[in-house]
């Protein structure tokens, strides 16, 4: 007849604490690779993080924003006049960003790559849609504000003491592009200042999404306008039979 011993029972409870612990670590495991696969199919076909590295946009967007871009824009729901766009910069506006192949760079691309952390490359751009394609775009009108299809634009999303544009300018968009300005005109890189390269012209198909809240510093929460009244009047391109 086998008698127990005492080490028996302490060896169970080892056994069993060794067990809990694993068990604990296999769903903690299970959770963080959940939680890292919902994060990349929501930053793939939902929203993505961006980073405001400039004040191209300003006040709209201000230096050092983190932003939320709807990636629903423009393949699955329509672009429209006023849109605030984040853009692959293909068009080579940007001076080429150095190369770092550091661990810590690889670590942080990894996690932009599954969406937790905000997109802070340089090689992304975003402005203001002013012009879509078919839009006849003007400056300017006798007043010193921009035209679309002939209709004068009232901007109060303007930076304060700017003007419309400094640079004149008379241009129609093309098929699956657009016009885009920065809101702060006279800081701002845009259609304006690249005429001699494919007309200043943006592909639709670069652009990532329509820039939909600014999700940090936590005082600055809020939607991102589209200003749709400003361009409730402005009538279809001609020709465009609508």
């Amino acid at each position: 007849m086998a008698h127990s011993t005492p080490e028996e029972p302490r060896d169970a409870q080892h056994a069993a604490s060794g067990r809990g612990i694993g068990s604990w670590l296999k769903e903690v495991g299970i959770i963080i690779v959940v939680a890292l696969l919902l994060s990349f199919l929501i930053k793939t076909f939902l929203f993505r993080a961006f980073y405001i590295p400039s004040g191209s946009m300003e006040e709209t967007l201000e230096i050092n924003d983190r932003i939320f871009v709807n990636l629903l824009v423009p393949d699955v729901m329509d672009l429209q006049r006023g849109d605030v766009v984040v853009f692959e910069d293909t068009k080579g506006w940007l001076p080429a960003q150095a190369a770092d192949d550091g661990g810590e760079n690889l670590l942080r691309e990894a996690l932009v790559f599954v969406g937790l952390l905000p997109d802070e490359s340089e090689q992304h751009l975003v402005k203001r849609v002013i012009g879509l394609p078919g839009d006849r775009v003007t400056c300017c009108d006798a007043e010193g504000r921009i035209t679309v299809n002939g209709e004068p634009l009232d901007e109060p999303y303007i930076y304060p003491g700017a003007t419309p544009s400094d640079i004149p300018f008379d241009v129609t968009v093309p098929e699956g592009k657009v016009w885009v300005m920065g809101d702060h005109r006279n800081a701002s890189a845009d259609s304006r200042e690249h005429q001699d390269s494919d007309g200043g012209f943006i592909d639709i198909d670069d652009i990532e999404g329509r820039a939909g809240i600014i999700a940090w510093p936590l005082n600055r929460i809020s939607g991102v306008d589209s200003y749709e009244e400003v361009f409730a009047d402005v009538p279809e391109p001609a020709g465009s039979g609508q």
